[in-house]
């Protein structure tokens, strides 16, 4: 909540053990700043059925993005939905966020946005799915938020840090009315470190 990068109890996330056909999604209404081990219910996620059957709380209205990705991913372990402030603001104005340092580049390595479509709606997991097959891992969804992924929450984390770092450093850029260049990507060559 400090950071921008959601506000109440907007925004999810997921984890699931590596290669399993079940997640832990947080339930409805959760604030993230107040997790405990309530605050998820788990999922089966190949057909979307609730495996805990004495479960107080029904999942986040946005599970249905989670159980895609993870469907479209089968390297990802986490995905965290988030609606940051400035990646909001940016899709908003039409403006592409870039990726100014080498740090954007090497954790985020391309940011992705889909077109608008009302959250909740089985469409916003299927576009997210769809944009993120590619080995994309950082998707905007038009108008609500974003869905970055990793094979590990701590990643997955870390690059929605980055993604509305490299946001707001991008907005920085847009008032100053100076371009800035994109980085050379030659430089991220396998097994280089940032």
């Amino acid at each position: 909540m400090q950071a921008g990068l959601v506000v109440g109890s907007g925004g999810n996330l997921s984890a699931r053990a590596p290669g399993a056909d079940e997640c832990w999604v947080t339930a409805a209404g959760t604030w993230l700043d107040r997790l405990d081990r309530g605050s998820f219910v788990r999922i089966r996620i190949t057909d979307g059925a609730a495996l805990d059957s004495n479960a107080k709380a029904a999942p986040s209205s946005e599970f249905a993005l989670h159980l895609a990705t993870y469907r479209a991913r089968p390297d990802v372990n986490a995905v965290v939905h988030l609606h940051p402030q400035t990646v909001l603001l940016l899709d908003a104005i039409g403006e592409p966020i870039r990726l100014v340092t080498t740090d954007h580049a090497f954790y985020l390595r391309s940011v992705v946005t889909t077109p608008f479509v009302p959250p909740g709606r089985t469409e916003v997991g299927a576009l997210a799915a769809e944009a993120c097959a590619d080995g994309t891992n950082c998707v905007v969804l038009s108008r609500h938020g974003c869905s970055v992924v990793a094979d590990s929450v701590e990643l997955a984390h870390k690059r929605a840090f980055y993604l509305e770092e490299a946001a707001r450093l991008t907005y920085r850029m847009l008032l100053l009315g100076r371009p800035v260049e994109p980085l050379p990507t030659d430089w991220l060559t396998p097994g280089a470190t940032a």
